[in-house]
């Protein structure tokens, strides 16, 4: 590495991007292992147990799937501490892929972030909120959709105040989602188990696809690295919230399968619907079902709050980056948040819950999402072969253990997971892969602005 090249990581590791504004180290420990948490208990855990159930055949082989679902997270983790700690960013993995595969490569994902697999998470996470709520409170023909842009505009909103607002928004709405959990739990073990039905599902299934499921309850850990340069003692404070986050997530998952198993017995749990709300259902009543719906609509605004925190940092790399989307690489200082990144966010976020109102809103963001998403997480694990080999002198503060076979099973779940989106999605899934690749032109005219041959 040149001295210029040093100088210029030395400025981003600090976070000192430009002279209007640049990220600061404002988050603590805490704040990260909320946005982790919030991120990751979305949805997931109230509808995939059940899939989960179907596939397993047995108690033991419930919580053993859950159980494996966590260590692959670790794994995966341990990966992410690697580069995040060796290369903090606001950028995160978009500037690991920069620095590995190039800026064309990394213009794709952070296109591919804006477009498809942030502003889609964003909106599947507020379709589940706007059908809860509606449970709750109807708003007419198109309530999920009312809801789910509410929620987007209003927690935007909140996160383009300052980033104290954001978090302190995150820390209460994780905190709220873990006691919700925490007394579904309680309930659920010290509800005598349901006697009146067999033990046992009826057909045991397919592990590998019981893991597709795990796994998907599993996602958004990784987006600690976009918090990695505004994260306080970096390289401390990297692995401790990741390591804290997935031992956190994972107890939860297990007690919570616990207590469906508990509650309602393997056979009930695997032929659930909404296997929360029949748990509850079972032991309060409609009153139960009720205090699920509102768990759940809690549990969603913490990821939708969380996804539009990290999302808007990709779009400010991409700012800083090139000259078309200049526009998001403003930071703005009195805040400490990249407005403009957010209110483009917010636009294409906005037209995604209005394309779900026409088609179906959950199922088209899963299929919207899905193979983008898992394709270039399988390009950040190759990233740490790439920058082992092509950068060797950079500072690793902490270096995976039993490298290289950590990064290869890694890689290998990626992999595995990618083949799964593209077997099993639909039609939304290759308007994903046409948007990303429309990308490509975009790049080529961005090259022609800056006047590179």
């Amino acid at each position: 590495m040149n001295v210029s090249s040093q100088e210029n990581y030395n400025l981003v590791e600090s976070g000192a991007t430009d002279e209007a504004g640049s990220p600061k180290s404002l988050l603590t420990l805490s704040d990260a292992v909320a946005l982790i948490v919030g991120i990751v208990i979305g949805v997931g855990i109230f509808e995939t147990p059940a899939l989960v159930a179907i596939q397993a055949g047995s108690n033991l082989a419930v919580l053993l799937l859950w159980f494996a679902g966590g260590l692959v997270s670790l794994v995966g983790a341990l990966c992410y501490a690697e580069l995040a700690t060796a290369y903090p960013n606001v950028g995160g993995v978009y500037y690991y892929l920069k620095r590995s595969f190039g800026r064309e490569v990394a213009f794709l994902f952070a296109w591919a972030r804006m477009t498809v697999i942030q502003t889609g998470s964003i909106v599947l996470l507020a379709f589940v909120f706007g059908d809860y709520a509606s449970q709750i409170w109807r708003l007419g023909t198109f309530s999920s959709s009312i809801y789910a842009a509410g929620a987007i505009a209003l927690l935007t909103a909140l996160n383009i105040l300052g980033l104290q607002q954001g978090k302190w928004t995150q820390n209460w709405l994780s905190l709220a989602k873990v006691l919700g959990l925490l007394l579904v739990v309680f309930l659920g073990l010290t509800t005598l188990p349901n006697s009146t039905v067999p033990t046992e599902p009826a057909s045991s299934g397919n592990w590998g696809l019981a893991m597709v499921f795990v796994l998907l309850s599993y996602g958004g850990w990784n987006e600690a690295a976009y918090i990695s340069a505004e994260m306080h003692n970096k390289q401390r404070n990297i692995l401790r919230s990741l390591l804290w986050s997935i031992g956190i997530i994972t107890g939860i998952y297990l007690l919570i399968n616990l207590a469906y198993l508990q509650g309602l017995g393997l056979s009930n749990m695997a032929g659930s619907e909404a296997v929360a709300a029949d748990l509850m259902r079972s032991i309060w009543g409609e009153t139960g079902a009720v205090f699920i719906s509102l768990l759940i609509a809690v549990s969603t605004l913490g990821a939708i709050n969380a996804t539009i925190f990290t999302g808007a940092r990709t779009n400010y790399a991409l700012g800083q980056d090139f000259s078309l989307f200049s526009f998001m690489g403003r930071w703005q200082k009195s805040h400490s948040t990249p407005i403009e990144a957010f209110l483009l966010q917010l636009a294409i976020a906005l037209a995604l819950v209005y394309l779900g109102t026409i088609y179906e809103g959950f199922e088209t963001m899963v299929d919207y999402t899905a193979p983008v998403f898992w394709f270039f997480f399988l390009l950040s694990g190759v990233s740490l072969f790439v920058l082992r080999i092509r950068e060797p002198e950079i500072s690793r503060p902490f270096r995976v253990p039993l490298y290289p076979l950590t990064p290869l099973l890694f890689c290998a779940s990626c992999g595995y997971l990618l083949y799964s989106s593209l077997a099993y999605t639909g039609e939304g899934a290759s308007v994903g892969v046409l948007v990303v690749a429309a990308g490509i032109p975009l790049w080529f005219w961005n090259r022609h602005r800056q006047g590179r041959v």
